[in-house]
């Protein structure tokens, strides 16, 4: 195992990783502070009020949201590495075009559609103005250019640091209106808040990385990026897949609010935010190997061994944290969010499965999209969904919260299971050649 650490793309991928990984710690621990404020300050039904509220515009922001960091690691990392920036410029060009129009389509759409379907997802109508304002938002918050510029500037330092900014403040603010007793426009106005200064910080960072690299010159907001072959069908597949993720997200927490009311909307939140905690590992060596395996060639055995041992290396990490949350859960759920919520200790229990998938799902993705098979994620999260919104009603009714984190594990379970069939199909295409 020794050796593994002379390979100059799986070190990269550690320390990139480590980075992601300090501030999402951090990010970690100010986000369940914050829920614990605001679930104590507000009470089971009014903290699921919130989540509601902001689920919905979360969920439209991930419905209309084109990834567009992905067309640039995808177009312009293998070039900027190489010294040829112009397709970087091209695709950043193209990236920035797309968050305009997205984020725009997303404010017009969400807006006109929350009078007409709030009350069915578990938004009070005496909220609705509340949504409405939080709607407001989803123009900046639907942009990831400048994620995809410091991805393939290797900057990742400060992606992490730029993603603890807004849960730090909201942690500190929430527990101001805890202290305070805030009433509950308060708290919205916090999320609304920090969204705007999370959304907003990248975009410098990503600015001032291009200026200090003198790449500013030659980009242009473009909808016609014709030196990008494939570029608009890539954008739309990565964009669908996206939307169709968010059904397990933003959407899920709505179906659910709609299905059990804000009660089980806010218990599933709580179970499914420890949970996403264990899946953390997984989730960040994801990201940071897709723009590692894009600076290689495909057809030799390094990308397919950097997967099996960033696999490895994860397996650890990540099992820890999944034994720790199942032995420590019940309790670390009392003492931060109080008695009322220890219904969520079931869910928790059952969610757990999907951070164990994680280990072994991680570098699907990023591996088809490298191959150029950007349909792959999307079909398999398709398959997915499809069985999600079969399976959530009944057994939420069934079994309430439990039901719906089965359906959330079934979903999980069927995406990651077609992708691996389709990647496997890819490994035997591309036939790695003895390096």
């Amino acid at each position: 195992m020794r050796h593994w650490f002379k390979d100059q793309h799986f070190r990269s991928l550690l320390k990139n990783s480590s980075y992601l990984g300090i501030s999402k710690a951090v990010a970690a621990v100010c986000g369940v502070a914050t829920l614990a404020f605001a679930g104590r300050g507000l009470g089971v039904l009014m903290f699921g009020t919130l989540i509601l509220i902001t689920s919905y515009v979360k969920a439209v922001s991930g419905i209309a949201k084109f990834q567009s960091w992905q067309l640039i690691v995808r177009y312009g990392g293998h070039g900027v590495a190489h010294g040829d920036p112009e397709h970087f410029k091209v695709a950043t060009g193209f990236a920035f075009a797309l968050d305009v129009v997205s984020g725009i389509g997303g404010l017009l759409i969400g807006a006109a559609l929350l009078p007409f379907i709030g009350e069915w997802v578990g938004i009070g109508q005496q909220y609705l103005w509340l949504g409405l304002l939080y709607c407001t938002v989803l123009p900046i918050m639907a942009s990831a250019t400048p994620d995809g510029v410091l991805r393939v500037l290797n900057r990742f330092d400060l992606i992490s640091w730029s993603g603890t900014l807004s849960p730090i403040v909201r942690a500190i603010l929430a527990g101001i209106a805890f202290v305070t007793h805030a009433r509950f426009p308060v708290y919205v106005a916090i999320w609304f808040v920090t969204d705007i200064i999370g959304s907003l910080y990248p975009w410098y960072l990503g600015w001032r990385e291009l200026r200090r690299n003198r790449l500013l010159e030659g980009i242009r907001p473009t909808l016609k990026p014709d030196v990008l072959p494939g570029a608009w069908r890539f954008a739309i597949d990565v964009n669908l897949a996206s939307s169709v993720q968010a059904v397990w997200g933003p959407i899920g927490r709505l179906v659910v609010g709609g299905l059990l009311g804000p009660a089980g909307a806010a218990l599933f939140r709580v179970a499914s935010t420890l949970a996403d905690s264990a899946q953390e590992p997984s989730d960040l060596l994801g990201k940071a190997f897709y723009p590692e395996v894009m600076r290689m060639d495909l057809t030799s055995k390094h990308p397919w061994k950097l997967m099996l041992r960033g696999t490895a290396a994860v397996g650890a990490v990540a099992l820890l944290a999944i034994l720790i949350m199942l032995l420590g859960g019940k309790p670390l759920m009392q003492l931060i969010f109080g008695k009322e919520f220890l219904g969520a200790y079931a869910p928790l229990v059952i969610l757990m499965v999907i951070p164990f998938i994680g280990i072994f799902s991680f570098p699907l993705t990023p591996m088809l999209y490298a191959l150029g098979r950007s349909d792959g994620p999307l079909k398999a999260k398709l398959l997915g969904s499809a069985l999600f919104f079969v399976t959530i009603a009944p057994l939420s009714w069934q079994w309430g919260v439990v039901g719906a984190a089965i359906a959330l594990v079934l979903a999980n379970v069927a995406n990651s299971a077609a992708m691996m069939v389709q990647l496997r199909g890819e490994h035997r295409r591309v036939r790695p050649k003895a390096s």
